[in-house]
């Protein structure tokens, strides 16, 4: 094949294959730290291959869930605080898996730009290795797409993929088990997690504040700092409950609050009832409200509201399953139950 004297190259359209391979050359090393037994997470094939039996799986299902961070990511683009969205990123999938009952293990990350920034793309992706050792996932593969006029500017998008197994006779969520009288157990949110950062920012916008003003609700944080405080992942705590059947359902309080979700983990012909007294939310869930002039009904639909997992377990379980989670470091207390609908 001949050189041609003006001939374009990908470069002069936008995209920098050079930059794409030192980007895999440099998170190399940090997807190798998350091998786990079934996967050795290495990068460069076309795609991953996982040893189930090697996890110690006889009857296994494999569940799969995808989420992204939503626009927590413009806050993150703005001041520059790429370090902990690889984190949500994470946790938004295998907090998922966990609510089916599966173990978390492999995951797979896409991060789209306009123009590939190296350490900026190598910052997100260490937040993803570290979330992935959180959760207890081998990382395993991904995608960056370089798309220029696609994306304006700085801004990226990021979307994970995660993979997971549960043995058949340990799916959650267990209708069939629950009754009136099981109670609820909530496991403590960091903060808003990855959700309702379209009305944060618009919180945000009307209070007056910039991201590098003080932050009312968090002492010694700025506000971009405390409002990307990362997602919660509870995997390390919930897989060996799970594991041993002492939960019945859980809900992952994600979109739509602590209205829409827990449904979703709740047998027909039974309703929530919460103890809105039990537990005291993060600050910042009031000064969301008080500065936004938000209704309860609304925070309770949109936000976490400081339950970022809750569990459904029978009324003599729980003294144990209680323990247990205190035991691994989680805030777990109990904050309703169920009654008939």
């Amino acid at each position: 094949m001949t050189d041609r004297p003006n001939g374009l190259t990908y470069a002069q359209a936008g995209v920098d294959i050079d930059a794409g391979a030192a980007l895999v050359d440099a998170i190399k090393p940090l997807a190798k730290a998350t091998r786990r037994p079934g996967a050795e997470a290495s990068l460069g094939g076309f795609g991953a291959l996982f040893d189930l039996k090697a996890a110690g799986y006889d009857d296994p299902l494999l569940v799969t869930t995808t989420d992204g961070v939503g626009t927590k990511l413009k806050i993150a683009i703005e001041t520059g605080l790429h370090d902990t969205v690889g984190i949500d990123l994470v946790a938004m999938c295998v907090n998922d898996l966990l609510a089916q009952g599966a173990e978390p293990l492999m995951f797979l990350d896409y991060l789209a730009t306009s123009k590939l920034d190296v350490a900026v793309a190598t910052r997100v992706v260490a937040g993803i290795a570290e979330g992935c050792k959180l959760a207890g996932a081998a990382l395993v593969g991904g995608e960056t797409a370089e798309m220029p006029g696609m994306y304006a500017g700085d801004d990226y998008d990021l979307a994970g993929f995660s993979v997971g197994a549960v043995d058949r006779n340990r799916v959650l969520p267990r209708m069939d088990d629950q009754a009136a009288g099981d109670l609820l157990i909530g496991l403590a949110s960091s903060g808003p997690h990855s959700n309702g950062y379209s009305l944060i920012r618009k919180i945000v916008e009307r209070s007056g504040l910039a991201w590098d003003a003080a932050a009312p609700f968090a002492e010694g944080q700025s506000l971009a700092q405390a409002l990307m405080t990362p997602t919660r992942i509870y995997a390390r705590s919930l897989t060996p409950l799970i594991k041993a059947g002492q939960i019945k359902g859980l809900a992952h309080i994600t979109g739509g609050g602590l209205t829409e979700n827990p449904p979703r983990a709740i047998a027909d012909g039974l309703a929530p009832r919460f103890d809105w007294s039990a537990w005291s939310q993060p600050p910042v869930f009031d000064w969301l409200q008080e500065v936004g002039g938000v209704a309860e009904t609304e925070m309770r639909r949109t936000f976490n509201c400081g339950i970022g997992m809750m569990l459904i377990v029978g009324a003599e379980e729980a003294p144990a399953v209680l323990e247990a989670l205190l035991g691994a470091g989680d805030d777990a207390f109990i904050c309703g139950e169920l009654i008939a609908a």
